[in-house]
C-alpha cells in the first residue's frame, strides 16, 4: 500500500495583499494557480504586523517575526518591543551588561543599522545608548553607521544621518558609514564583510569629509543607501582596549560581523588587528555567546514542530539559504537543533550580487528536492518556504518581482499535488507594493498589509477560512490533520469560524 501523502504548510515569503494594481507584483504577474485558488477555494486574510505579531502598533512585520508566530501558534512578543519598553521605563540605563561596556573614560564604538525600520534595529535604541554614554561619562563615542535603504526608502539615509549628528554633539562623531549590503551579509559572502571590517576596525578604505558627503558621493556613483561603499569619516579604527556595542537586535544579519570582530577562531578571511571587546543587544549565536544586554525569552513550549515530534510524527523543513534559518531556527522558536522526527533540506541560494539578476532564485530546486523527499520517504508534514517575493521585492525592481512571483506560482503548481492537503500562507508583505505611493519611485521595504491564507483540501468541501493572525496557522494545520491543539497555543483554528479577529 502506498504511503499516505503529507500535509504541506507553504510559506510565500513577503507576499501580501493589496487592492492597488500599480506596483503590485502579484496583480501584474501571470499567476494562474494562485489566482484560481484565491477565487475558488477557502481563503482568508491574516494580519502579519503590529500587535498581531508582538510588535508595536503600526510596525511592519518581517520574516523572523512571521516565522516565530507561525511556528509558535501564539503571539510572540518581539525584542524590539522589549527594548523599547525598557527604555521607556528607565531600566535600560541600569542594564548591567551595557553599563559594563560604557566604563567612564573609555572610548565606545556603536555599530548597527541606523534607521527607524524596526526590522533589525531602531534608531531610538541608538539614541538611548548615547544617553547612557553621557550618564556614564565615557570619553568618546564613535558610531559606525550601517545604512538601510531596504526596510526604509532606498535614499532616505540623509534624514537619519542628520538626526544622528545632532544627537552626537558634545559626545562623539560618526566614524564610518557603509551600506548594509557590506556589513550585514548572512550568506558567507566574506568579500563584502572583509571590506566592512577593514573600514570599521582598521580605518582603511574610501574617505570622505562627512557622512553627508559620503552619501552624496555614493549617490553620484549610482549607489543607494543599502549599497554605499564602506567609507571612513572621522576615525582611525577600533583599538583593542575600546568597547564595541552592536545595537542590532535581530541576530541573523549580525552573526557574521560579530564573529569577525570577536571570535578567536575566525578564519573566513585574514583578519587584521586582532579581537575586539564586543557587547551585543541580544544573543546572536548560541554557539558563540557574547555579553548581551537582553537575554532570550524562554522558547515558546509546544510550538508546532515540537508538538508534531511529541505526537510521533515526522516533518521536513525545506528552504533555500536566504530563508533556511527562518523555516528552521525561527519557526522552532529559537531552537537550532532538529526535533526527533524532523529532517531538513537546505538548497543554496544563487550567488549573485542582487536577486533582480536572478529572480527565480532557487525556487525550482527547492521544489525538485521537496518532491524527491516526498517520494523517497514521505514525512507527515512538509514546511516549505519560497524566498522569492521577499528577497526580490527588496531590490525595488518591479519587473524582477513579477518574474519572482510567476516562478513561485509555477512551482506551486508542481508541488501542491504532492500533498493531501496544503495550507498556503505568507509571513509579511513586500512584493505587493514595489512603488512608493508618495514618490512613485522604487519601494524596497516590507509592508503592513495583510497576507493570504489559502486552503487546498479536497476532503473538506464547503470549508470556510476565517480571517485571523499568523498565530492561528499552527492550530489550523493541526485541525486539518485531525490532531489535538496543545493548551500553550493561544491561536485559534481558522476553520469553521464565523468571527473575525
Amino acid at each position: 500500500m502506498p504511503e499516505p501523502l503529507p500535509v504541506g504548510l507553504i510559506i510565500l515569503d513577503g507576499l501580501g495583499l493589496s487592492s492597488r494594481r500599480e506596483g503590485n507584483a502579484w496583480a501584474l504577474a501571470a499567476t494562474p494557480n494562485l489566482d484560481r485558488w484565491w477565487r475558488r477555494v477557502p481563503s482568508g486574510r491574516l494580519q502579519a504586523s503590529g500587535e498581531a505579531v508582538g510588535l508595536a502598533p503600526g510596525q511592519m512585520g518581517d520574516s523572523n517575526v512571521g516565522h516565530l508566530n507561525l511556528g509558535a501558534g501564539r503571539v510572540v512578543v518581539q525584542d524590539v518591543l522589549r527594548i523599547s519598553r525598557s527604555i521607556a521605563c528607565g531600566e535600560f540605563y541600569d542594564n548591567p551588561v551595557l553599563v559594563e561596556a560604557c566604563q567612564p573614560g573609555r572610548v565606545v564604538h556603536l555599530v548597527g543599522l541606523v534607521s527607524d525600520g524596526g526590522v533589525h534595529s531602531h534608531q531610538d535604541h541608538l539614541y538611548a545608548l548615547l544617553e547612557l554614554a553621557r550618564r556614564r561619562k565615557v570619553a568618546w563615542v564613535a558610531v559606525h553607521a550601517i545604512l538601510d535603504g531596504r526596510d526604509v526608502p532606498p535614499q532616505s539615509a540623509g534624514i537619519f544621518i542628520d538626526r544622528l549628528e545632532g544627537e552626537l554633539v558634545g559626545i562623539g562623531a560618526i566614524a564610518s558609514v557603509m551600506g548594509r549590503y557590506w556589513a550585514m551579509d548572512r550568506d558567507g559572502r566574506w568579500d563584502r564583510l572583509r571590506a566592512a571590517h577593514a573600514t570599521m576596525v582598521m580605518g582603511r578604505g574610501r574617505r570622505a569629509a562627512s557622512a553627508r558627503t559620503a552619501l552624496a558621493e555614493g549617490y553620484a556613483r549610482g549607489e543607494t543607501d543599502e549599497f554605499l561603499t564602506p567609507t571612513v569619516i572621522d576615525g582611525t579604527g577600533i583599538a583593542p582596549a575600546e568597547s564595541v556595542i552592536c545595537f542590532n537586535f535581530r541576530a541573523d544579519r549580525a552573526r557574521q560581523l560579530s564573529r569577525a570582530l570577536a571570535d578567536p577562531d575566525f578564519a573566513s578571511f585574514p583578519r587584521e588587528g586582532g579581537l575586539r571587546q564586543l557587547t551585543t543587544m541580544t544573543l546572536y549565536d548560541e554557539e558563540f555567546p557574547l555579553p548581551h544586554a537582553f537575554a532570550p525569552l524562554p522558547r515558546p513550549s509546544h510550538g508546532l514542530g515540537e508538538w508534531l515530534s511529541e505526537l510521533g510524527l515526522s516533518q521536513l523543513r525545506i528552504a533555500e539559504t536566504e530563508k533556511y534559518a527562518h523555516v528552521t531556527y525561527f519557526f522552532s522558536g529559537g531552537r537550532e537543533t532538529p526535533y526527533p522526527g524532523e529532517r531538513r533540506a537546505l538548497i543554496p541560494s544563487p550567488r549573485v550580487a542582487t536577486y533582480d539578476l536572478q529572480p527565480e532564485m532557487s525556487a525550482r530546486e527547492v521544489t525538485d528536492i521537496a518532491l524527491a523527499e516526498v517520494r523517497r520517504d514521505p514525512p507527515d508534514v512538509v514546511i516549505l518556504n519560497y524566498a522569492n517575493p521577499d528577497m526580490v521585492g527588496h531590490t525595488g525592481i518591479l519587473s524582477a518581482a513579477v518574474r519572482a512571483v510567476e516562478t513561485v506560482d509555477a512551482c506551486l503548481g508542481r508541488v501542491v499535488p504532492a500533498f493531501r492537503a496544503a495550507l498556503i500562507v505568507s509571513d509579511h508583505g513586500n512584493a505587493e507594493q514595489m512603488l512608493d505611493p508618495a514618490t512613485g519611485g522604487p519601494y524596497t521595504a516590507h509592508t503592513s498589509n495583510p497576507v493570504p491564507a489559502i486552503l487546498l483540501d479536497a476532503s473538506r468541501p464547503g470549508a470556510v477560512l476565517a480571517d485571523g493572525i499568523l498565530a492561528d496557522v499552527a492550530p489550523t494545520l493541526l485541525e486539518i490533520m485531525g490532531l489535538p491543539v496543545p493548551p500553550e497555543m493561544t491561536g485559534r483554528s481558522l476553520l469553521g469560524r464565523t468571527d473575525c479577529r
